[in-house]
């Protein structure tokens, strides 16, 4: 007897074997038939989808759920075009800090963006609201923030910044002035930002980052997803990536191999189907909100061209050590110079030590060269992409890229056609992370104010949706578990109000998401 039969609806299964279903079954968590293979069995529940779309549960490749769950029950000046209602968001922040905690306590505060401002908030004018107290003002990018002095007074001499402005490596360090989030906290925050990719139809992500500098919110950070999963309050699947900056050198026997790791060689692939250790996240670059993604030529009427989170030497020395460690890594690259710096080291470490099915991974690639696009291909390395940074984002990034170099942003025909694994993600909470919604964009390339970049690199709805299913189940190693709906894979799946393959392109983002099924039962 079956626990579950769905019928009555359009599965698009991603199988090539089996593109179109009518019934599904499930038992215990898994697909067991599609079809003829289940329809006339027993079922302890059969539930009528009535004519619905049905898709395997998308899956979000690079996401930061912890930052996205406290970023939403943090104050947000994402808003504000003004100076002045920046600093009236952060005042009432500071206030409601001063009601409960003593002065000198940290008010946080989200959403910064200084290219609605038209310039960087100052240490001074935060001073003159803070009530006493230490502002971090986060940039939306995760790259930056800005603080006031009290901060200042209290971060190293040789810390940079720019008038209480403080970009990449500058910005961890104040980040690292306060004390860890305990592990309930980033619990609550995680539950709430699964739940919310839940509700867009998401079933399985991968984390970018924990435990490091940038991002991190706790050295026990594990312990928070560790916590949910025991308590069983973990929303979807997640694969999480440990920061490079966890690791460390090892006295380890010299036929190892091994520089440097973590604490007990601990690496990829130890979990299970609900909480996994992924990729090792390093960063190049920085980001193009915030100007610092590093590339080769300066951003569009400046003299400036991005820059490296350390020593050039230091980060390709990071990466092959990773790969030595047994590792799949995840390369933050953004802008082509860092893409280079990957490239180069990722080749490097594969001629040291070959694996040829290593699957690492360079997440954004937000700037490739024509001449880079080869050269992912040799290596076998995946685009985890983001597509809705050009639908939100593509004005500006267009404009600060010139006319030569706009159609190289965010690729997608460029890397198919090399045979490059192209990979769907939402960087949330950086942007918008509906997968019917990038998917729009990956397939019409128009930003919200209809403008069309790279239009070349536009893909087929097909094309798309596998990037959210099959390409992101093989770049999280889960192909043999999910990305399609095939027998013996889990019974992860989204029911959809519409098939994206028969409504207007302009028409996929608005797509109802009706359901999401995990493990075979629907998601509350």
């Amino acid at each position: 007897m079956l626990c579950t039969r769905l019928t009555n609806a359009r599965f698009l299964t991603m199988d090539p074997a089996r593109p179109v279903a009518h019934d599904l079954g499930v038992w215990r968590g898994r697909i067991v038939g599609l079809d003829e293979a289940v329809t006339a069995l027993p079922a302890r529940e059969v539930v009528d989808l009535q004519g619905a779309t049905v898709l395997p549960g998308f899956i979000d490749s690079h996401v930061h759920l912890a930052w996205a769950g406290r970023r939403a029950s943090t104050p947000n000046v994402a808003p504000c075009e003004r100076v002045e209602d920046v600093l009236a968001v952060v005042a009432d922040a500071a206030e409601a800090v001063s009601r409960t905690r003593a002065p000198g306590a940290w008010v946080e505060v989200a959403g910064y963006d200084q290219r609605s401002l038209g310039r960087h908030l100052t240490a001074g004018e935060l001073d003159r609201v803070s009530r006493g107290h230490k502002v971090f003002l986060m940039h939306d990018s995760g790259h930056a923030c800005v603080v006031n002095s009290a901060v200042l007074d209290l971060l190293p001499a040789e810390v940079p910044h720019q008038d209480g402005f403080l970009a990449e490596s500058a910005m961890a360090a104040a980040r690292r002035l306060r004390l860890p989030y305990s592990q309930e906290e980033i619990a609550d925050a995680i539950e709430h930002a699964g739940r919310t990719c839940r509700a867009e139809g998401i079933t399985a992500c991968a984390e970018a980052g924990i435990g490091g500098g940038l991002l991190g919110h706790s050295p026990v950070e594990f312990g928070a997803y560790q916590l949910l999963r025991e308590q069983g309050r973990l929303p979807l699947r997640v694969q999480l990536m440990a920061a490079a900056d966890t690791l460390r050198p090892l006295a380890a026997h010299p036929d190892d191999g091994i520089p440097r790791a973590m604490d007990l060689g601990v690496r990829t692939g130890l979990g299970d189907d609900w909480l996994s250790l992924g990729a090792l996240k390093v960063y190049t670059d920085g980001g193009m909100m915030a100007r610092t993604a590093a590339l080769t030529a300066p951003y569009e009427g400046s003299d400036h061209d991005g820059q490296f989170q350390d020593d050039p030497d230091r980060l390709f020395d990071l990466i092959v050590d990773g790969h030595l460690a047994g590792w799949q890594l995840a390369v933050h690259a953004i802008g082509d110079r860092a893409a280079d710096l990957a490239l180069n080291a990722l080749e490097s470490a594969q001629s040291r030590r070959p694996r040829p099915d290593a699957r690492h991974r360079i997440e954004h690639a937000g700037l490739i060269r024509p001449d880079q696009l080869p050269r992912f291909a040799r290596l076998a390395v995946h685009a985890v992409i983001q597509p809705n940074f050009l639908r939100y984002f593509g004005d500006d990034y267009a404009a600060v890229m010139g006319e030569r170099r706009a159609p190289w942003l965010y690729r997608g025909r460029g890397f198919l056609d090399h045979g490059v694994r192209v990979v769907g993600s939402s960087d949330r909470p950086v942007t918008d992370g509906s997968p019917l919604r990038a998917v729009q964009f990956m397939v019409e390339r128009a930003t919200l104010s209809g403008r069309s970049v790279g239009p070349d690199e536009g893909l087929t709805v097909h094309e798309a949706l596998y990037a959210y299913t099959v390409a992101g189940a093989y770049a999280c190693r889960w192909e043999d578990r999910a990305g399609s709906l095939s027998p013996g894979k889990r019974a992860d799946l989204v029911v959809l109000g519409d098939d994206p393959h028969r409504v207007d392109t302009s028409r996929i983002g608005d797509i109802d998401v009706v359901a999401t099924y995990v493990d075979g039962v629907e998601a509350r």
